[in-house]
């Protein structure tokens, strides 16, 4: 009786099976694949645009110069704060005077000596020359009292020059800033002894406001600009250059907010490094700028009309440079090596291998592998205003 039971109950379990397996071949039960995923497409932007050279140099002052003292003597007095800001003409340093104004003064009795003398060798003279027209003197005595004359005439010359040189070295005790500027801090203490054996380094002085921006220029870039004057029919002339502007920013800073011009360009090439030097000049009145900077200079070189712009992030690159990921047939990704130009805000140029038609992958660009479908979203690029402010892109109809 169990063995019958057992049985039955085993040949209902493959029953059971046997219609659970014929039930899933009925049903179809196949891989459904998963859709394309979604990405954001925009067609670049097309504006007129500046062309700019983008270099690197450094700041350096205006002037900058040692202040020394020129006459011997003990430092008197120190008359500024280290580091102030002073006008030209200001008093710096002072010299003990005493041995000088002697000498002055010695010269001006040595001048008034000589001006007496002078008076009456004229006087000599001119009662000689009367009585040779009287016939009552000689040619000897004559010719005596113009030597006479000559002489004093040619030491009060001696003696003004005595006195101009004793004026001059007084007034070297009195160092005076030689233009605006800043003082570094002071190299000697009051009651030093200065200037025995030559000039004594006293401190030095230096001007910040405008400052000037070396930088260097390719021979390539050299070439490029004369042939860009050459189609504009323009010859370059040193006399031009304040006409053409600069703009610097530093490291720390966005973009280029500091604008100037050019102020020099060296005559030839320096042939070891194949580059040519341009400096420019800008306004540095809140003193934001420091000799000795590393800056970022650029200066414009050209203008397209019709430049294309897309944003800098949806640029990828790879060993052949850069590249975009643009939508293709039947919303195919597609890869196209580009050439790249300089940023606008957080757009970028695009010089070569891009068309205004294209609708480059902005957003999902890690989704976006060439050679796979994806869904589009078409959108707007973002223009530079819109971009620095992170204005939220318009969305267009999707086709």
């Amino acid at each position: 009786m169990r063995v019958r039971l057992y049985q039955g109950l085993h040949l209902s379990v493959v029953l059971a099976g046997m219609a659970i397996l014929a039930g899933c071949e009925e049903s179809g039960n196949t891989y459904v694949a998963p859709p394309p995923p979604p990405v954001r497409v925009a067609q670049p932007v097309q504006q007129p645009v500046t062309l700019y050279f983008e270099l690197t140099g450094n700041t350096a002052p205006l002037n900058s110069v040692d202040i020394e003292a020129r006459v011997q003597g003990y430092v008197q007095s120190i008359d500024y704060q280290d580091g102030m800001t002073v006008m030209k003409g200001t008093k710096l340093f002072g010299i003990e005077r005493n041995t000088y104004q002697a000498q002055l003064d010695q010269a001006k009795a040595s001048l008034a000596s000589q001006q007496a003398s002078q008076v009456g060798a004229q006087q000599e003279y001119d009662r000689q020359l009367n009585l040779s027209k009287q016939q009552v003197t000689t040619q000897t005595a004559v010719d005596s009292a113009k030597a006479t004359l000559d002489e004093a005439n040619a030491s009060i010359l001696n003696a003004q020059a005595n006195l101009d040189l004793a004026t001059i070295n007084l007034g070297y005790t009195e160092v005076l800033a030689p233009f605006d500027g800043t003082v570094t801090d002071h190299l000697v203490d009051i009651g030093a002894l200065v200037g025995v054996s030559g000039p004594t380094k006293l401190a030095s002085i230096v001007q910040t406001d405008p400052l000037y921006a070396y930088f260097n220029v390719s021979e390539t870039q050299v070439l490029m600009i004369k042939e860009t004057l050459a189609k504009q029919g323009h010859t370059f002339k040193q006399t031009d250059l304040p006409s053409f502007p600069a703009e610097l920013g530093l490291q720390t800073e966005e973009g280029y907010p500091h604008k100037g011009h050019l102020d020099y360009v060296s005559p030839q090439l320096d042939a070891s490094t194949g580059t040519l030097q341009v400096r420019a000049l800008f306004d540095n009145k809140d003193r934001a700028m420091l000799p000795g900077l590393f800056v970022r200079v650029r200066v414009p070189v050209g203008h397209n009309d019709k430049a294309l712009l897309v944003r800098d992030d949806a640029i990828g690159t790879n060993q052949l440079g850069s590249y975009l990921l643009v939508l293709g047939k039947d919303d195919v990704v597609e890869q196209k090596q580009v050439k790249t130009g300089q940023r606008e805000g957080s757009l970028r140029v695009i010089d070569s291998g891009l068309d205004p038609a294209d609708w480059v992958v902005t957003q999902g660009i890690q989704q976006a592998i060439p050679g796979s479908k994806v869904t589009p979203e078409k959108m707007e690029m973002n223009p530079p205003a819109a971009a620095a402010g992170d204005t939220k892109a318009k969305t267009t109809t999707t086709q």
